[in-house]
């Protein structure tokens, strides 16, 4: 067995954690992540500790929670990109390179700016949008549809329209074979098959299931709208404590979904991750053609979740389980169990440190020992910390779950919300004013890790800073395709 294996992180956007077939949703098909559990262990409590697009693969690059580097949200601090790096250290891809990898890219990065580098000998990129000319033409995917397939280049929202469209069911406006997940597998094929003697570190970054929700044929019409489950929600007052539930159902023209648009939004939801599955079993048939099969590491995850009409709200940015909680499952024959479960807690940021100690070099950051755990050297995390929103500021909010308990803590109004996962995993029973000694203790929990992080905004004099409650102004956001001139509606 070579002791430097070669590695394969394969991730989606905003796939909840409750959406594989072998895990217990009997209403999709996931052949070939069902197959992936069973070559591997999956950890049925895994976090994206800042649930939203950015800051999640900030982690996941870094090993390293927002409290170091310091992105908290969808916006990038002064000094960006290159300032988050020296804080850090190197990105992941650059240092397997330093232990020598050869290391590939392809798929959705959302850096700032887009196209930073991160590290890979090989970046091939596919972003939801492009608001520059320049930007379109310098997309690999979008580049490869003008050069191979012109007869698509009219079309300017290539994964579906956002917008006003952002949660209506769609169909794909490109053939299966031409979708960016089809596109980023054959690429992605094409450099694991690339040998220059070193073992490889690649990276596959799907851009679905992130609405628009538009499989193509045949996906779209793969799951029936009245088979699905309606939403699970509690108390709407209970629900929208945290005021940016409302304020992105509001953002994203999602306000007044009905009952009906829900289900057949979760049947697409449900056609993009079993299309994307398929293109999963394409990397899984590559990598065990290999005489190295067993000595390849996979590692596949979601960068956060989606409500899905779940807490009456859509989206993410919530650390109700639909939104935090990710798939995750880790597979190396030669090394770890195949067809375990774990309950031990884990996030994205123990990605960077599972990476470099397959690699021989462990360099954990703020991560755990996930391989030390796999293999029984580690011992398990006992408390997990999550981030949302700038500290000091009334969008601020944490959560910290230890054991069965979870704790959501609200800046705006002070508010808590305490829940045990075990009893109530629908997360609909709120029950800090039963157990107030519970809630006290992770609150003081929480204000002990911000304060060995240095996290001085946090806090007014000794105690969390918290806002008077307030609800947010409404707007909306416009994604059209500014490459091309189009800034928002006709009139």
């Amino acid at each position: 067995m070579s002791t430097r294996p070669n590695v394969l992180f394969v991730m989606t956007d905003q796939q909840r954690f409750d959406t594989i077939a072998t895990l217990g949703n009997t209403g999709i098909a996931t052949p070939n992540l069902d197959r992936l559990a069973a070559r591997g262990t999956v950890f049925d409590n895994a976090y994206s500790t800042t649930p939203v697009c950015v800051p999640a693969r900030y982690t996941l690059r870094t090993g390293c929670e927002p409290t170091r580097t310091g992105v908290y949200d969808n916006t990038v601090p002064d000094g960006g990109h290159a300032a988050i790096r020296e804080r850090c250290g190197p990105y992941l891809a650059e240092a397997m390179g330093r232990r020598g990898y050869r290391t590939w890219g392809v798929g959705k990065f959302h850096t700032s700016p887009w196209d930073a580098p991160v590290g890979y000998e090989v970046q091939r990129h596919s972003e939801e949008f492009y608001t520059t000319a320049e930007q379109r033409a310098g997309d690999a995917y979008a580049r490869w549809i003008a050069t191979e397939h012109p007869e698509y280049d009219w079309i300017e929202a290539l994964m579906g329209e956002r917008t006003d469209m952002y949660y209506m069911p769609q169909l794909s406006p490109l053939p299966a074979d031409c979708t960016v997940e089809s596109w980023a597998t054959r690429e992605a094929l094409g450099l694991m098959a690339a040998d220059d003697g070193r073992p490889w570190f690649g990276l596959v970054s799907y851009i679905g299931p992130h609405p628009p929700f538009a499989p193509p044929l045949p996906y779209n019409r793969m799951y029936d709208p009245d088979r699905m489950p309606d939403p699970v929600c509690g108390d709407r007052a209970v629900d929208h404590l945290d005021q940016h539930i409302p304020w992105m159902n509001h953002l994203v023209y999602a306000e007044d979904v009905d009952p009906h648009r829900a289900r057949t939004l979760k049947a697409r939801y449900y056609g993009e991750i079993s299309y994307i599955d398929a293109c999963i079993g394409d990397l899984l048939d590559a990598v065990e053609r290999r005489p190295d099969a067993d000595d390849t590491v996979i590692c596949f995850y979601a960068d956060h979740g989606d409500l899905l009409g779940d807490h009456h709200g859509w989206q993410k940015e919530s650390f109700f389980e639909a939104s935090a909680r990710v798939p995750f499952l880790v597979s190396w024959p030669g090394r770890i169990a195949a067809g375990d479960r774990r309950s031990e807690l884990v996030c994205l940021t123990d990605l960077f440190g599972l990476a470099t100690s397959v690699a021989g070099e462990p360099e954990l950051r703020q991560g755990s020992d996930l391989l030390g755990l796999l293999t029984g050297t580690a011992p398990p995390r006992q408390t997990l910390y999550g981030y949302h929103g700038r500290p000091g500021t009334r969008r601020f909010k944490a959560m910290v779950r230890q054991g069965d308990l979870k704790l959501i803590w609200l800046a705006n109004g002070g508010h808590r919300l305490l829940f045990d996962l075990a009893a109530d995993p629908h997360e609909v029973k709120p029950m800090q004013a039963g157990r107030p000694q519970d809630a006290d203790r992770l609150t003081a929990l929480l204000a002990d890790h911000l304060r060995a992080e240095g996290v001085a905004d946090a806090f007014d004099g000794d105690t969390l800073r918290t806002f008077p409650y307030e609800e947010w102004p409404l707007t909306r956001i416009h994604q059209f395709d500014e490459s091309r001139g189009v800034t928002g509606f006709g009139r």
